[in-house]
Formats: structure tokens, sequence, C-alpha cells
């Protein structure tokens, strides 16, 4: 759907702003920073090259490797040619503190929202608008400037969809537009899941953030709201990046699966941002654990450590557009060169002693995949003129469902492993500490697949076993390891918690020992306190239950001691 605009003056833009300000001359800008960080201009300078002009709102404080990376980043390579309006985004490591999650808001959203939507505490998401057009009254002849919206939050249409609007709005009205942008979004509702109503420069944005047990693409069925523009907050493929790679899918969701160092080479930092991202998400709804940049350059602070020559390089997919890469990187095990001028195959290239100075369109690599290629899907993805006839939304829609189907069935075996290393009930005990699960015993897994493997979900042949060894050494898996391990250890501290509030403390307090009563009140305290950082998913009423069992312990106990627990933190 087309974006419809309210016809506004820089003066009326300005007016509104003072408006807006009077009504809210304190806490102004916490709504706003739960969704973006700020709004940054980079032009070009001649003595400097690449410079930030703005920052709005301002106040902002961005660390000066941000700023650094950011302004290289903000501006597509000198050989990319690139004229008019071009959109990409880019993905930056940082070191500056986020918004606190441990405000009520953002609290709930981390805790309701699927993993691949929650904001990332390390990295910058920055949504470039490049315009570059030719103008003989400036020095150079051209007219170079991009505004990037900042956030820590990857929701990747949605931030396209605000920087396609507030961008033109900065190049029509100068900053005034991009002041009232940051003061719509700070009206903006908290960050929460489900369907939002997002006001921006006479557009209403529509979204729906789903819950973990709900789809992103819930909003389709959903009515939409009168004007308002639908907005997915991910889609989590491109079927215009992936159609070049088709015949080697099952191929690349083996690769990104399994933390494979990447290189994706295109001539613009648009279609090398896109391929990157949708290779990140080929293994949705499992969580890419490695680095990756959809779009990197030969200035980034990382560059030396992302491209020194080392045996084993990094986990990382890169996006480049530089032809330097292909001398940097040409170590590298796996390279997709990109070519947006021609439609083509992609081919399998394999590289062997020979130089990988090829230049031509393919998958360049020695990898031998563990599984055999889907041939059915594959058909129906390229098959003869009904691919013509179909709809890209249909093509992305079948690629989608089918990649989510060969992640879950390879995923369901390991969570199958995780549920059999919880403890048996009975050694869950009131008076005890929570026991904790049981090791991941690697090999245990791999006998358990023999009987209960991914060949009950999947009609895909080959040595599932060896990618499973192979999955088990990336940060893919630690990463997923040490969540499901820690919703372990909860789930068993909240069985724990509950039997104690369902135990009849008084009855076990008769003829208790002071100590043992102290020891219990103690225990109680530290629990009510503890829950009130963590907030552990208890039943509604465990927590008034153990408040009073505390009440109920702290009246038995003589007076000199209850003096002394009170002054007690």
């Amino acid at each position: 759907m087309e974006t419809t605009q309210t016809t506004e003056t820089a003066i009326e833009i300005e007016g509104r702003g003072r408006d807006r300000d009077r009504d809210r001359n304190r806490g102004r800008g916490q709504r706003l920073s739960q969704w973006i960080e700020c709004i940054c201009v980079v032009t070009f300078d001649l003595e400097v090259g690449q410079a930030l002009e703005s920052v709005h709102p301002a106040g902002v404080q961005l660390a000066e490797c941000d700023k650094t990376n950011l302004c290289y980043l903000a501006f597509p390579d000198s050989n990319s040619g690139c004229m008019g309006d071009t959109r990409f985004h880019v993905r930056l490591r940082t070191r500056a503190p986020s918004a606190p999650t441990s405000t009520v808001p953002l609290k709930r959203y981390v805790a309701r929202c699927p993993l691949t939507l929650q904001p990332d505490p390390t990295h910058f998401w920055g949504f470039v608008f490049f315009r570059q057009v030719k103008d003989p009254s400036l020095p150079r002849g051209y007219f170079q400037k991009s505004v990037v919206v900042l956030t820590r939050l990857p929701l990747i249409n949605l931030m396209y969809k605000v920087c396609g609007i507030v961008a033109p709005r900065f190049f029509d009205h100068g900053e005034a537009g991009l002041e009232a942008a940051c003061k719509d979004i700070d009206l903006w509702p908290p960050l929460d899941t489900g369907s939002l109503l997002l006001p921006l420069l006479g557009n209403v944005l529509h979204i729906f953030l789903p819950s973990q047990a709900e789809s992103d693409s819930a909003i389709q069925g959903l009515p939409q709201p009168p004007g308002s523009i639908s907005v997915s907050p991910r889609d989590v493929y491109s079927y215009t990046s992936l159609s070049c790679v088709l015949s080697n899918l099952h191929l690349l969701w083996e690769l990104v699966l399994t933390a494979e160092p990447i290189v994706v080479m295109a001539s613009s930092p648009t279609a090398c941002s896109a391929m990157v991202q949708a290779l990140v998400d080929l293994i949705h709804p499992l969580q890419y654990s490695a680095e990756y940049r959809p779009y990197f350059t030969i200035h980034d602070s990382e560059f030396k450590e992302f491209t020194k020559k080392q045996y084993n390089p990094p986990y990382v997919i890169l996006g480049v557009t530089n032809p330097f890469f292909s001398k940097t990187l040409h170590h590298w095990p796996h390279t997709v060169r990109l070519d947006e001028s021609v439609s083509y195959k992609s081919k399998l290239k394999r590289v062997g002693t020979a130089k990988t100075s090829d230049s031509s369109p393919g998958v360049y690599t020695q990898y031998k995949p563990y599984l055999t290629k889907d041939k059915t899907i594959l058909k129906r993805l390229s098959g003869g003129s009904l691919r013509s006839e179909r709809p890209a939304e249909v093509q992305a829609a079948l690629v989608r469902r089918h990649m989510l189907e060969l992640t879950h069935s390879f995923m369901i075996p390991l969570e199958r492993y995780m549920a059999s290393l919880m403890p048996l009930q009975k050694n869950i005990s009131a008076f005890r500490a929570a026991p904790v699960p049981h090791p991941f015993n690697p090999e245990d897994f791999m006998n358990m697949l023999q009987h209960s493997g991914p060949h009950l979900t999947s009609g895909i042949k080959g040595d599932w076993a060896g990618l499973y060894r192979a999955f088990l050494k990336s940060p893919n898996f630690s990463a997923w390891f040490q969540r499901r391990y820690g919703e372990l250890v909860r789930t068993l501290k909240v069985l724990q918690l509950e039997a104690l509030a369902a135990t009849d403390l008084a009855s076990w307090a008769a003829g208790r020992q002071e100590v043992e009563l102290v020891d219990m009140v103690l225990k109680l305290r530290k629990t009510i306190n503890l829950n009130e950082e963590i907030n552990l998913p208890l039943k509604s009423n465990t927590m008034s239950l153990l408040a009073e069992k505390l009440e109920d312990i702290t009246k038995i106990l003589p007076d000199d001691l209850k003096s002394i627990l009170q002054n007690t933190t």
C-alpha cells in the first residue's frame, strides 16, 4: 500500500512541536528511546569526508567510535555509483549503554516477545536513506546526504517504513521535519506485543508485534484501521534476494545453521544488506547468534578483526561492495556473488586450488552438504510458467514455510532432549534448594537420534548426525543451549517456590529450634526480594502465600529476634 501523507509546511511542523512541548515538559524522550535511539544526518564534507551533521533529538550522546562507523556506513561505497535515492540497513557493534530493560514496559515486552524481536544491547541497527543528485552549485557537483534511523530493535520492515517517511520530509523541510518526527515517536504507545497504531508525520502505521506463541504474520488476519498503513515487523525472507540462490537454498541453510563464515559481494549496499538479512533469517525461528554485518566497509573499526588472515576465519556473515574484499577475503571458505544487473540462476562453484578471481555471480564453496536437496520445493519455486505468474509474496511464503518446517524438524530432537534433562518431580522439596538440570551429554543426544531424530518429521535424507555434530560446535548452539538451560533452571526454581508456598509451615515450625525458624524467615525474605528483581513466572497467588507464611513464622519468634530481623536487610 502506498504511503499517504498530509501536506504540512515546516512552519506547521514547528508549531505543532511547540504545542506538544508545553504539554510535556517532563519525561520527554522516554517513549522515543524505547523505539529508536535517534535520527542522524550524515553529509559529505570536502575536508574530512563523511561527517555527522546533526543528531535528533538534541542531547542524544553517541560514542566517538559509533559516530565514525556510522558515518562510513551511511554512504554507499564510491564504486557503487548509486544515483538518486538508495535505501539499505547496517548493523554496528556498540558499547553505549542501552535503555534499561528493568523499566516496566521494556521488561514486559522482553518477557513476551520472540527472541528475534528483542532489543539488542550490544548492537545498533541503522536504516539508511541516502540521496545523491547532481547539483552544479556545490563544489563537487553533487548533493550527497544520508538520513539514518538508529535503533536497537530488529524490526526491519517497520524501521524501513519509518526511514522512508522521515527522510523525504527532511529533504523537503530540513531539520524541522526530523524534530517533528521525534516528537511523534515520543507519543507512540509503550513498546509491547499486540496490535499498535503508530502516528508519524501525517501517516498512521499499523503494526502487530507477536508474542512468543504467535506468528508475525498474524497481522494478516486482523482488521486494518481505516487510513492506516499495515506493516509487518520483519518479513523473514526477501524472495527478491533469495530468488537467485534457490538451487543452493539448502546448502546455505546449513552454512547459516552452523555459523560458517560467509561473504556476500554485491555492487550496491541495498543488494548485499538484503541478502545478508535473508541468509540470517533462513534458520528462523532459531536465533542466529554469530556476528553479521548487512553492509561492511574497509573503514569499519572491526575491519582488522574480521579480515585478518588466519586458518579459521571468524564466525561472521559480511555484506560488502568494495572489490578490495575480493583479495582481502579470498581465503574465506564461502562466497556469494550477486549481480543485480542481469537475471541469472546461481551456480555452485567448487573452490579448489584455482584462484577465486572469477567475478561471475554464484555461490563459491568447498562445502559438501550433509543433507540432500528437497527437489519438490525447488520444483515448485522454479517451475516453468507457473513461477512467472506467481507473485513474489507467494513465492516468499512458500520459502518461509519450507525453511520454517526444516528448522523445526532439526530443533525438535534437541528440544526433546532438553526436556529429558529435567529432574523428577519427586526431587523437588520445599525445604531444599531447587535441583539443577542434568548436564547436556552430546553422545547421549546422538544416540537418541536413532529412534527420535528429524527423520520422523522431515522427508529430507542425508547425514543428519553429521549436521548435528557441526551444529553443536557453533555459537548458534551455544547461545540456544544457554537460553534453554536457563529456562529449565527458572522452571525448577518456580516449582520449588510453589511447593514451598503450598507447605503448611505452621505445622513445620512447631517444635523447631529458633535457628531453624530464623533461617526460614531469611530464606522467605530473600525469595520475595529476589523475585521482585527477576520476576519468575509464578502462579498469581504464590507470592502472597509466601508473604503470609513469612508473617506467620515471624510472629512465633521472641521479641528480641524480631527486633534483630527487622534491622537486617
